[in-house]
C-alpha cells in the first residue's frame, strides 16, 4: 500500500475534483490510499488558506511518517511564499518522500532539490482527476506511483539529471534562495497562457542566467493568446533563438507541459517509482 497526502500550497481545489480523483483511485489502483487534508478546500483570497495555514498543512503531511508521499493537489501561484520556511522546518520523515507536483508547485519542488530532501518530481496533480484527458495524466502519475515507469518522459535516460519547469516560474526562481544548481542537466521547459512575445522575454532572461546544463527540451507551449500582430517566431523558434545565442544545446521537445500529454520527470537522475 503506498500512502498519499494530498495538499495545497497555493490555490484550492473543490470537493468535486479531490472526489474524482479518491474515485479514480479506488477503482484502478486499490493498493494505494489517497487522502486531503482539509486545507485543500479553505480559502483565502486567491489562495488556499493563509500562509501560515498553507505552511502548516505542507508540513503535517511532510513530516508525518505515516505518508511515503505528497501530491499536491493543483498549482496557481502561491507556493513561493511559503516554499522557504517549509524547507527549513521539515524533519526526517520528510526526507523519505517523494513529492509531486507542476506549474507553480516548481517552486516547492527546487526548494526541495536543492535541500536534498525527499525526490521531487515533475508530474500531473489531483485538479485533473476531473476530465478525461486530465484522468490520463494523473494516471501515469499513479501507475509510477506502484511501481510502473511507463509514465516517464520519454528522454529521461536515468544517465544525466533532469529537472522540468513552467518556464516563468524557472526565470523567476533564478537568483534567490529556492534555486538549486542545475549545472549538467537537461532542464525542461513548458508554457501556458502566455504572448509569443512574453515567452520570448522570458527566454532572454532565462538563457542569460542558466549555468552550465547539458540542455534545453521544451514541452507544450499552449492556450497562447493572440496578439494584435504576429509575434514572427514559434515557441520551438524562439526557444531555440536563445539557446543559439546563450550556446546553450537545444535538444527538441519533451512531452511535459498544461495538457494529457504531461509526463512524469524525477528531478536528478531518475530513481525507482516508490512503491511499497
Amino acid at each position: 500500500m503506498t500512502r498519499i497526502a494530498v495538499c495545497a500550497p497555493a490555490t484550492p481545489i473543490s470537493e468535486a475534483s479531490a472526489q474524482a480523483c479518491r474515485q479514480l483511485v479506488a477503482d484502478e489502483f486499490p493498493d494505494q490510499e489517497v487522502w486531503f487534508h482539509p486545507q485543500c478546500f479553505a480559502k483565502q483570497g486567491h489562495f488556499a488558506g493563509d500562509d501560515l495555514v498553507r505552511l502548516t498543512a505542507l508540513l503535517e503531511c511532510a513530516n508525518d511518517p505515516q505518508w511515503d508521499a505528497v501530491w499536491f493537489a493543483r498549482g496557481g501561484y502561491g507556493s513561493n511564499r511559503i516554499a522557504e520556511a517549509a524547507i527549513s522546518q521539515m524533519t526526517g520523515p520528510a526526507r523519505e518522500k517523494t513529492y509531486v507536483g507542476f506549474s507553480d508547485m516548481g517552486y516547492l519542488l527546487a526548494a526541495l532539490y536543492r535541500a536534498g530532501i525527499g525526490q521531487p518530481v515533475h508530474g500531473a496533480m489531483p485538479i485533473s482527476s476531473g476530465s478525461e484527458t486530465g484522468r490520463e495524466s494523473v494516471r501515469r502519475v499513479l501507475r509510477w506511483f506502484a511501481g510502473d515507469p511507463s509514465g516517464l518522459e520519454p528522454h529521461v535516460d536515468g544517465r544525466t539529471p533532469t529537472a522540468a519547469f513552467n518556464l516563468i516560474t524557472l526565470t523567476m526562481l533564478m537568483d534567490t534562495q529556492l534555486m538549486p544548481d542545475l549545472a549538467g542537466h537537461v532542464v525542461m521547459v513548458e508554457e501556458v497562457s502566455e504572448y509569443l512575445y512574453s515567452i520570448d522575454r522570458l527566454f532572454f532572461s532565462l538563457t542569460q542566467r542558466l549555468p552550465r546544463i547539458a540542455g534545453l527540451r521544451l514541452g507544450a507551449v499552449t492556450a497562447v493568446p493572440d496578439n494584435e500582430r504576429d509575434f514572427g517566431q514559434s515557441a520551438e523558434g524562439i526557444a531555440q533563438y536563445w539557446c543559439a545565442r546563450a550556446g546553450i544545446p537545444y535538444l527538441g521537445r519533451a512531452e511535459i507541459g498544461h495538457s494529457a500529454n504531461n509526463h512524469i520527470v524525477p528531478f536528478g537522475l531518475a530513481r525507482p517509482a516508490p512503491a511499497v
